[in-house]
């Protein structure tokens, strides 16, 4: 089969792909009809605030609880380790059927201890997250003749010296009608699988919906005591309810008990059910966002482009001048001459710290292939919002199933550097198996004992630290043992020099070397720092990021950069005689990991002023120094395999004796 036949079956896969996304809406689950008066039961995710990025249970307030009990939802990895607690609640509907005035419970006095966690609680601003048919209520507000929109609503709010909770919610349920009657009428996952009923019996044209909006209005209400007496779960106040946002009158005070009611209205609405997420995915400022990125890479690819043409046509003027004399006259240039040609004898010579290089440069390939990939699958959207953890599951499949790559990096590597000797190659993937995993269990175990110690939902519970233990060493390092392996059996990359047996002396320099090393990651962190504003915003401000193929576009712009960046580094390294350019091609497009955690303490100081506490400050700079570190590996990695694919080439290109 030729390689254009290949070509197309490929475009048929893809096209065949795409047209199941649309067809079935890959992102999150399946659509689910529902008749009229089938139930929908509300679930509840953790209470979360940008004050103190310190997620804790619903049930650690005193709310209503439900009649049969809180039951946990089924999770992914990728939901526990990012502290959604997703557990059943007492609201719940029936489909297409208006109720008002709906009594929820009454809870007991409340203690002097509930009085304070509640007021904290208000204090801090926290965010209750409810969840509809996978779609989290969604709360809008006007300011200034435009909407803004927020999922969630706050628990309360202080006014003066006063602390008021919103007891009342009324909710807003848009439903679309099901059009395909000729489709399985369950094909659910996750937390809808349990809460349909079959409608009718087949053939049936009994209508269905789809719930395709979820709207929440929080208010204060003060119940009067005699309308509260004999009221069960679910019966209707004798009085009306009157919601209105704007005023606030529950105060709450010690050894008094909180009533909760609600009403549901439902719309029918002519938004599809594929395009349900779109109120959540859309960011205010849009136009701004894309216009910046777009400025962005349009200029640092100018700059980029730039660099590289004066690089190659100095390169190639001073290997074609090379060429053209013949030996004697080559002889004397190199006596004449200072440069790269004086290094010949030393510029492949074992760097310091070997074992440690090509244990990064291994974590590095890992890290780089896995943000690759789970992006591209991101852009497709295999990885929707709607789908919760997702993200994070699958950067965790695809970061072990890369282990394969790891190994076989670091070892190739570790046998290049000593010229096929395959002594020492089990140690070298031991290292790249364990040195990333390792610093990231370091920074997770003292964070996590942060979040214990605060009681959050955050917090990775012990059974979840033992399976990513086992994980790791009975998935990612055997996978990286057989790259390893399958390393120590290809061939290595032969030099294409000799290199002497005593080691030239590097000349004084006029600047410190590292200093321009350094100073190297400013190009690459022009290529991300307004994408990044945008991805710390989804991290920290509870905002959804979900425009991958910027981001996709933005990572391959910064390979390049990178990978530039380094090689004119090396370059002017060799040029003054410096032939220890390991380490440093590696940090220099490595360094951009630098500017990155300065962003981040910018973005503390600046963007999250009201992060309140020294736990909540550990926590953002522990997460971000765990970030910047995987940046490090990554960037560093492309800086170097480019910078000793340039010195390969360069010294294999012109005959140096």
């Amino acid at each position: 089969m030729g390689s254009f036949d290949k070509f197309k079956i490929w475009v048929l896969c893809i096209c065949l792909v795409s047209e199941l996304g649309y067809g079935f809406y890959l992102p999150g689950s399946y659509p689910h009809k529902y008749g009229v008066g089938d139930y929908l039961n509300v679930k509840v995710n953790s209470l979360t605030s940008i004050d103190t990025e310190l997620p804790y249970s619903y049930y650690s307030l005193p709310f209503c609880k439900p009649e049969e009990g809180v039951k946990d939802s089924a999770e992914n990895l990728g939901e526990l380790l990012m502290g959604d607690r997703i557990e059943n609640s007492p609201y719940r509907f029936k489909m297409y059927t208006n109720e008002t005035e709906v009594f929820l419970c009454q809870t007991k006095p409340l203690s002097a201890d509930e009085f304070k966690l509640l007021k904290e609680r208000i204090d801090e601003m926290y965010q209750v997250n409810l969840i509809l048919d996978n779609l989290p209520a969604i709360r809008y507000t006007k300011k200034e003749n435009y909407f803004l929109r927020w999922t969630g609503y706050p628990v309360g709010i202080k006014v003066q010296d006063a602390y008021y909770v919103f007891n009342h919610l009324k909710f807003t349920v848009l439903v679309h009608k099901f059009e395909e009657t000729n489709v399985a009428r369950v094909m659910g996952t996750g937390d809808g699988s349990e809460v349909i009923s079959t409608v009718g019996n087949e053939g049936s044209d009994a209508p269905g919906y789809m719930v395709v909006g979820f709207e929440v209005v929080p208010c204060s209400f003060q119940h009067t005591p005699d309308s509260l007496k004999n009221l069960k779960m679910y019966n209707k106040l004798p009085s009306p309810i009157k919601c209105d946002p704007t005023t606030v009158s529950m105060a709450i005070k010690e050894n008094e008990p909180v009533s909760f009611t609600y009403e549901v209205n439902f719309v029918e609405s002519d938004i599809k059910w594929p395009s349900r997420w779109d109120a959540y995915l859309k960011m205010e400022g849009a136009k701004v966002h894309w216009f910046s990125i777009l400025n962005s890479l349009m200029v640092i690819t100018f700059l980029a482009g730039i660099v590289l043409v004066i690089f190659l046509r100095t390169i190639r003027r001073d290997l074609a001048r090379y060429d053209e004399l013949d030996k004697e006259a080559q002889a004397q240039m190199n006596e004449e001459l200072s440069g790269w040609k004086l290094v010949v004898g030393d510029v492949f010579r074992a760097p310091s710290n070997p074992g440690l290089l090509c244990a990064m440069v291994g974590d590095g390939v890992q890290i780089l292939g896995m943000a690759v990939v789970t992006i591209m699958f991101a852009a497709l959207g295999f990885m929707s919002p709607a789908s919760r953890g997702t993200l994070i599951t699958g950067m965790l499949f695809f970061y072990m199933i890369l282990g394969v790559a790891a190994g076989y990096v670091s070892v190739r590597l570790w046998r290049t550097i000593f010229c096929g000797d395959h002594k020492g190659w089990v140690g070298v993937a031991w290292k790249a198996a364990c040195f990333f995993p390792g610093l990231s269990f370091l920074i997770l175990t003292v964070l996590n004992f942060l979040l214990w110690g605060s009681h959050s939902t955050g917090a990775i519970p012990f059974s979840l630290f033992v399976v990513l233990i086992l994980l790791w060493f009975c998935i990612s390092v055997p996978l990286t043992l057989i790259g390893g392996y399958l390393g120590a059996k290809a061939p290595h990359i032969e030099y294409p020099v000799r290199t002497n047996q005593i080691p030239r002396e590097i000349p004084a320099q006029k600047y410190p070397s590292w200093l321009l090393v350094l100073g190297a990651g400013t190009l690459p962190f022009g290529t991300l720092f307004i994408e990044l504003f945008f991805i710390m915003s989804s991290l920290w401000m509870g905002r959804v990021y979900y425009v991958f193929g910027f981001l996709l576009i933005v990572m391959i712009l910064l390979v390049v950069v990178c990978a530039e960046v380094s090689l004119v580094l090396t370059y002017m390294h060799l040029c003054v005689e410096d032939w220890k350019w390991w380490w440093k091609s590696f940090f220099a497009s490595g360094s951009v990991a630098i500017y990155i955690f300065l962003y981040s303490i910018n973005y503390l100081i600046f963007d999250l002023k009201s992060l309140s506490g020294p736990v909540s400050a550990t926590l953002y700079l522990g997460y971000s120094l765990f970030m910047v570190l995987a940046i490090m590996f990554a960037t560093g990695t492309v800086g170097f395999l480019s910078s000793f694919w340039f010195v390969h080439y360069l010294f294999s290109s012109v005959k140096l004796d």
